[in-house]
C-alpha cells in the first residue's frame, strides 16, 4: 500500500500568515482612520461653537453697532429712555476691577506655589494644596454674598474711612481715596475678585513649578544657589509658558465675572472718579438688565457682549505674544 505524501513550498506556508498580517493592518488602518476622524470631530465642534457665539453675537449688536459706530466704544453716556449708549464706563470698570484684582492675586498665588513647591514640609503640602482647589470651587454667588455681607462692612470701617482720612489731602493721588466710604467700588470689587482670582492662578502654577526636573533643582543648589536665585534663574525660566497662561486664566475669569462683581461694585452707570466710587463692569451690567430689556436695549447688552468677547481675545492674544516673545529672547 503505498502513502501519498503532499509537500507544501514555503511561499504557500507564508501565504495564510501574509494575509492575516495584511488584514490585521487594514483593520488597524481603519482604527487609526475612524479614530483621528472622531478627534477632529470633537475638536471642530468646539470651533464651531466658538463661531457661532462671536456671530450670534454680532448679528444681535449690529443695530447698536450701525447706529453709533466706533464711537460705542468710548462714549459714556447710558440711557435706555432716549436709546444713547455707550461703553465707556463698563469697560472702564471691567478693565479697573481685574487688574486690581491681578496686581493682588499675582504675588500673592506666586508665593503660595513656590512655598507649596520649594520649602512647604511634606506633611503639610496635602491639606494645603487641597484647600486652594477647593477655594477654587466655591460658587461666585458665595463670594458676592460675603462681600456684599461681610467683607464691605469691615473693608468701610476699618480700611476706607482711616485711609481717606490719610490719603485724601496729600497731593496727586489724593484724589484717588475720595467718594463714599460704604464698602463698595471699584477697589472692592478687585478685592473680591483678588479672592476668586488667587486659587486658580496659585494651582496653575504650582502644577507647572512641580514639572521641573528634580535633577535641574538639584545641580543649581549643588553649584551653591540660594532658593530664590533656583526660582529665578531655574524654575521660573523653565516654566514660562504656564505662568502667563495661569495669570492670563485669571484675568479671563476677573474679566467675565459676574455675580461677585455686582454684589460689590456699587452698579452706577458713571465714570468712576476714585477707587472708592461706584461703578459697573460689562457683566455686572449684562446681570442688571438683560432680564427687563426690549428691542434696542438688548441690541445695547449684546454689543457690550461682544466687546467683552473682543477684550478676552487681545489678552489672549498679547499672551501668546508674550510666550512667542520669550522663545524667540532664548533662542528657542
Amino acid at each position: 500500500m503505498s502513502v501519498g505524501i503532499t509537500m507544501t513550498s514555503p511561499s504557500e506556508a507564508a501565504a495564510p500568515a501574509n494575509s492575516r498580517m495584511l488584514s490585521i493592518a487594514r483593520k488597524q488602518r481603519l482604527q487609526d482612520a475612524l479614530f483621528h476622524r472622531i478627534t477632529q470631530l470633537f475638536s471642530l465642534l468646539v470651533l464651531f461653537a466658538l463661531l457661532g457665539i462671536i456671530v450670534s453675537l454680532f448679528i444681535n449688536a449690529l443695530p447698536v453697532l450701525q447706529k453709533f459706530g466706533a464711537r460705542f466704544i468710548w462714549y459714556v453716556e447710558w440711557d435706555i429712555i432716549n436709546e444713547e449708549f455707550g461703553a465707556a464706563i463698563a469697560i472702564v470698570g471691567t478693565l479697573a476691577s481685574a487688574g486690581i484684582a491681578l496686581l493682588i492675586a499675582v504675588p500673592l498665588a506666586f508665593g503660595i506655589a513656590l512655598f507649596l513647591t520649594e520649602t512647604c514640609p511634606p506633611w503639610l503640602r496635602r491639606p494645603l494644596g487641597t484647600s486652594i482647589e477647593l477655594l477654587a470651587a466655591v460658587p461666585s454667588i458665595i463670594y458676592g454674598m460675603f462681600g456684599l455681607f461681610v467683607f464691605a462692612p469691615l473693608f468701610a470701617d476699618y480700611f476706607q474711612v482711616p485711609v481717606q482720612k490719610l490719603m485724601s489731602g496729600m497731593p496727586l493721588i489724593g484724589f484717588l481715596f475720595g467718594g463714599s466710604t460704604n464698602g463698595m467700588g471699584i477697589l472692592a470689587a478687585g478685592i473680591v475678585l483678588a479672592f476668586m482670582v488667587l486659587p486658580f492662578v496659585a494651582a496653575v502654577m504650582r502644577d507647572v513649578f512641580e514639572i521641573v526636573p528634580p535633577i535641574l533643582r538639584e545641580s543649581a543648589y549643588g553649584l551653591g544657589c540660594t532658593t530664590w536665585e533656583v526660582v529665578r534663574r531655574v524654575v521660573l525660566p523653565y516654566t514660562q509658558k504656564g505662568v502667563i497662561g495661569g495669570v492670563m486664566l485669571g484675568l479671563g475669569r476677573a474679566l467675565g465675572e459676574t455675580m461677585a462683581v455686582t454684589f460689590v461694585i456699587g452698579n452706577a452707570n458713571r465714570m468712576p472718579s476714585s477707587l472708592f466710587s461706584p461703578g459697573t463692569s460689562i457683566a455686572s451690567t449684562l446681570a442688571n438688565e438683560f432680564g427687563e430689556a426690549a428691542d434696542f436695549h438688548i441690541s445695547a447688552l449684546f454689543a457690550l457682549g461682544f466687546l467683552l468677547f473682543v477684550i478676552t481675545f487681545i489678552v489672549l492674544a498679547l499672551a501668546k505674544w508674550m510666550i512667542v516673545r520669550g522663545e524667540k529672547a532664548k533662542g528657542l
